[in-house]
């Protein structure tokens, strides 16, 4: 089992270049918060035009069907077994609450105009009415019963009803939302990272947060940080598949261990794989150590030489377009 192969997600894909690779990862970067952002209180139809425009977008990058479908391919499933139970389960508006209008309005409106007499109170020796006959109410005038009027238009709550599967307006807006946003959260990164190496990640990420200098925040360190995270990725899974690896070349029989002595066998690996990236991280530490990396301000590195494109400005046309239509089109109705 490879797990650098069968688990792609946030890994950079270097070969074949894209035109995805070839934009400026700041605009990249914008994009990215545009996925993020607008479907926020977006109606269901603007987000499904997100998901079928993603789609559309790896389509168009001529991304490998090797990756891309590893990728979508598992994260569309659980979209659709997302949708599928948000749709069925009740919506949460089966709650019992009295009418504000009586059930017969229309014979409660012909009554005659003489008002039955008033109620006598009770005495003071018997507040409760206790041991008094009960008055039964009065009964309802003859010819004056509420008609069952026809619904004046096609309109109806419930969209599905067969059985016991009852999905209704509000049920399918929700489950519309809960899986539309799913997708575009996770595969908009994903796609962000698969067509961005880590440099240019924390260039444009350090880049956009050059004004937040004048606060005294610690760009340059966190950048840093982000970068080292990203080449620590591929080296825990490694780690990871070294250690399965390990494991099943031995044959051990499960059966046989029972269930508190394969405890013991999977917890000794969990502190080997801890151990494993301790050292790897020392040594990365060491290296930065030898090459005489003090701070990062003090030994600045150039990750990525920044130029806007012709493809740069036609992107960064297109988010101005999309916010645009997002703003006519995509709000809650």
């Amino acid at each position: 089992m490879d797990l650098l192969r069968s688990l792609p997600l946030g890994l950079y894909l270097e070969q074949p270049v894209t035109w995805l690779h070839r934009l400026d990862p700041r605009v990249k970067l914008a994009w990215l918060m545009t996925f993020l952002a607008a479907p926020l209180l977006a109606n269901p139809f603007w987000r499904i035009l997100l998901v079928v425009f993603l789609i559309l977008l790896t389509l168009s990058a001529r991304i490998p069907l090797r990756v891309w479908r590893q990728q979508m391919g598992w994260l569309l499933f659980l979209c659709c077994l997302m949708f599928a139970l948000t749709a069925i389960l009740p919506d949460g508006l089966n709650a019992k609450h009295q009418p504000r209008l009586p059930a017969d309005e229309l014979a409660f409106a012909q009554q005659p105009a003489k008002l039955p007499p008033a109620p006598t109170p009770n005495p003071w020796y018997n507040p409760f009415g206790w041991g008094q006959p009960k008055t039964s109410a009065p009964a309802p005038l003859p010819g004056l019963e509420a008609p069952s009027l026809p619904q004046p238009t096609d309109y109806s709550y419930v969209v599905v009803k067969r059985g016991p599967i009852t999905i209704t307006r509000r049920s399918l807006d929700l489950a519309i939302r809960v899986s539309t946003l799913l997708f575009t959260l996770i595969y908009s990164t994903n796609l962000y990272l698969l067509t961005t190496a880590p440099e240019e990640v924390t260039a444009a990420i350090e880049n956009w947060l050059e004004p937040l200098r004048q606060f005294k925040l610690p760009v340059t360190e966190i950048s840093l940080t982000l970068t080292l995270s990203l080449r620590f990725i591929p080296l825990v899974l490694e780690e990871v598949q070294n250690l399965i690896r390990s494991v099943s070349t031995r044959a051990i029989n499960w059966k046989k261990l029972g269930l508190r002595r394969g405890a013991q066998v999977w917890l000794m690996v969990a502190e080997r794989l801890l151990e494993n990236l301790l050292l790897r991280a020392e040594q990365i530490a060491g290296a930065m150590k030898v090459r005489g990396f003090i701070s990062p301000n003090q030994h600045r590195v150039e990750w990525y030489q920044f130029k806007l494109r012709i493809g740069d400005w036609i992107a960064i046309a297109g988010i101005i377009l999309l916010w645009g239509a997002r703003f006519i089109w995509g709000g809650t109705v």
